[in-house]
């Protein structure tokens, strides 16, 4: 029953996006399973600080990463935040709880000649999944939209007059960018076979499998996965590579980091900044061709 006012809560009131509410229902639930292990009267009230830190040493015991434990802290200090605003507990046992540090993986983008490669017509079939596929590949590369925007991307959020695509980010957050003309093309393309569709069942959606339903994360992801892995041998080939790459090319190629961050979507700069590590060796390249004494 607490668990599920929380949820609500964060949809309701905070603005949760459901991907975040599904990640904090699923870590919550895993603590409900961890208090009932303990035998602590099976009940989140009863939980002390000493307990939590022993649920942590567990979850890095399991080689959780770093990330995925501090997502579940967060979750776990959010809920008895809310524990307390509703005086269901008097003392938050997280309260204390520092987050792990975090030994960051600097993302290795996708090279300029690859995305070049990637759109080579003759990866593509000619039919309404290849088209498709081509027009959801350019919305990831020229817009560094997320997964899940471009999966709750309608019709109505492209405006192809001024040539902008409205999108729906985290926390209901709304923020418009600019489309450029090849992908455009591509949308148009997709659009005419997906006119042509013997039934569709959810009307609004741009983005629809060939029987007229929402595309899922599972599509998105093997599709991308499959395609990129015809042009590039890094391990990492998800749609937020795509992401990665658009916002390094862009800065390689001199955009300013704030102009970035808007495009994303980000809250805070410091969540764009990531992007100056990628593009640290480019900037190195630069300089060892263009510094005179590089080349004695």
């Amino acid at each position: 029953m607490l668990k599920k006012q929380f949820l609500d809560y964060l949809q309701k009131e905070k603005n949760y996006s459901l991907l975040t509410i599904k990640c904090y229902a699923s870590d919550i639930s895993d603590f409900e399973t961890y208090i009932k292990s303990i035998n602590v009267k099976n009940s989140f009230v009863n939980i002390s600080t000493k307990e939590v830190r022993m649920w942590i040493a567990g979850l890095s015991d399991k080689s959780f990463s770093e990330k995925t434990i501090n997502r579940k802290i967060a979750a776990l200090k959010s809920f008895y935040k809310f524990l307390q605003k509703t005086e269901t507990v008097q003392v938050n046992p997280l309260a204390s709880i520092t987050g792990m540090k975090i030994h960051r993986k600097i993302p290795v983008p996708f090279s300029e000649a690859e995305m070049q490669n990637l759109f080579d017509e003759r990866l593509f079939s000619n039919d309404f999944e290849g088209v498709r596929n081509k027009a959801i590949i350019s919305v990831f590369y020229t817009t560094g939209i997320r997964r899940a925007e471009l999966i709750n991307l309608s019709l109505l959020n492209i405006d192809f007059s001024k040539k902008e695509l409205k999108v729906l980010g985290k926390r209901n957050k709304e923020r418009i960018i600019p489309l450029l003309e090849n992908t455009i093309d591509f949308i148009n393309e997709y659009l005419e076979y997906r006119n042509k569709l013997n039934i569709i069942e959810d009307d609004n959606c741009l983005f629809l499998t060939i029987k007229g339903k929402k595309i899922y994360e599972k599509l998105v992801y093997r599709l991308i996965n499959s395609y990129i892995s015809k042009v590039s041998i890094k391990h990492k080939k998800s749609p937020h590579m795509l992401r990665h790459t658009f916002a390094t090319h862009l800065l390689n190629n001199g955009a300013d980091l704030n102009a970035i961050k808007e495009l994303l979507g980000h809250s805070s700069l410091a969540a764009t900044q990531i992007y100056t590590h990628s593009g640290i060796q480019e900037l190195k390249n630069i300089y060892k061709k263009a510094h005179p004494r590089s080349r004695k």
